[in-house]
């Protein structure tokens, strides 16, 4: 997928997180001392996101959700930026509040916060081009908006340290590594392990929707999958893995709107196949997720 940073225009927020922000943003125009930081580069968690959003009323804060390692590319253009923005870098599958918050279904996904609000930028890598228009048209926006100030790395800096964190439980942790190690097969057992102990454990519930859709796509290209859901419109397999691929982008309607359009015409077994992948689309983005509201609603009608 080919990613083209979006006009400022087109920056649309996701969800608001402004009431977890203590101070309020000074007036506009007002001047701002440099805030302290520890690093513009700094790691963000379920845990500690609170405190690095008070750097929101200061300067944008860009948040990159990845899996693997975070951007080399942007890493290195906001650190050029010399304290106009900080960039937050979050493990997307260990902080699965942020992974939820920021709707983040591919990776990279990169996010910004201004303000306490926060507001999606791109998914995927962009060229370093492509990056430092999206970072000018974010400072363009941040002025309009009053987020006007700068701040300085210091080893003092105003960003809590982050507090220790519960380990995960050995099933997660073991699935956690082995989807870092590409190994979807075992994170899968181990999820599938976690959930027959707790089946009210919604974490390993997604973490399964997630690695399985990850598993299907496997090596396939996006050209291949496309170009097989298009010859046969009316394919159940063909339909199902364009909508996986779908959602790994984002593309969360496209991948709703293409399965509930295709339900009415199936067999029993088709429309509980259809049923099953839409329940694991559901998990993956949150039961919150007003896109999966829509669609859980349709498929209650069309089920009923």
């Amino acid at each position: 997928m080919t990613n083209t940073p979006p006009s400022s225009a087109n920056l649309r927020g996701a969800v608001d997180l402004s009431s977890l922000v203590r101070p309020p943003a000074p007036p506009a125009g007002a001047p701002v001392a440099p805030a302290a930081v520890p690093s513009l580069v700094v790691d963000g968690t379920d845990a500690n996101f609170t405190g690095i959003l008070d750097l929101s009323q200061t300067v944008p804060v860009v948040v990159e959700l990845y899996v693997g390692t975070p951007s080399p590319t942007l890493t290195r253009v906001v650190t050029e930026y010399a304290g106009r923005f900080v960039l937050a870098t979050v493990d997307a599958a260990a902080n699965p509040q942020l992974q939820q918050a920021f709707h983040a279904t591919a990776a990279p996904t990169v996010a910004a916060v201004i303000g306490g609000r926060p507001i999606a930028l791109y998914e995927g890598e962009l060229s370093e081009a492509d990056v430092r228009q999206v970072l000018e048209q974010l400072a363009t926006l941040a002025a309009q908006n009053g987020v006007t100030g700068t701040v300085s790395p210091d080893a003092a800096g105003a960003v809590p340290a982050e507090p220790e964190e519960l380990p995960l439980p050995p099933h997660h942790q073991e699935a956690y590594d082995a989807i870092a190690a590409g190994d979807y097969g075992t994170a899968i057992a181990e999820y599938k392990t976690a959930i027959a102990q707790d089946p009210r454990d919604r974490l390993a519930v997604a973490g399964l929707a997630q690695v399985s859709l990850l598993a299907r796509l496997g090596t396939a290209t996006a050209a291949d999958i496309r170009s097989a859901a298009a010859a046969a419109p009316g394919e159940l397999p063909a339909q199902l893995a364009v909508a996986d691929l779908d959602v790994s982008g984002g593309h969360l309607e496209d991948a709703f709107a293409r399965l509930l359009d295709l339900f009415p015409t199936l067999d029993a077994a088709g429309k509980d196949a259809v049923r099953t992948r839409l329940l694991d689309y559901f998990e993956i983005a949150g039961v919150d997720d007003p896109r999966v509201v829509a669609a859980r609603r349709r498929l209650t009608t069309l089920l009923y």
